[in-house]
């Protein structure tokens, strides 16, 4: 699995930990501004691995709603994927900390200022 499939995993899995679990997977794409099918492909795959169990059921207005729900395992997963994310990000924050140092020292050695 790449890095943006599991930024995609992590952030549907935060989404459903911490919103309204009858969430639509329409809305949960606009949230991740992904496609409806690759959200429904990605919520698959989460479902199979056991990471997350979906409940149908009606609702009020007579249509079939899903309500999704964080299983342990998928808790776990959703911890591991973020303490990933994060420090794949400070590594990035690192490497763009010392090329603005370097760029800086570039513009002030050309007597240029950066304001």
């Amino acid at each position: 699995m790449n890095k943006a499939e599991q930024d995609i995993r992590m952030r549907i899995l935060r989404i459903l930990e911490s919103a309204d679990h009858e969430i639509t997977q329409r809305e949960m794409a606009r949230r991740l501004g992904i496609s409806l099918g690759k959200t429904n492909y990605c919520l698959a795959g989460l479902v199979e691995k056991g990471y997350i169990r979906i409940q149908r059921f009606k609702n009020s207005n007579n249509k079939a709603a899903y309500a999704y729900t964080l299983t342990p395992k998928g808790i776990r997963e959703r911890i591991r994927l973020t303490v990933n994310f994060l420090g794949r990000k400070m590594r990035e924050y690192e490497l763009l900390k010392h090329e603005i140092a370097q760029l800086e020292k570039e513009v002030a050695t050309l007597g240029v200022s950066n304001k």
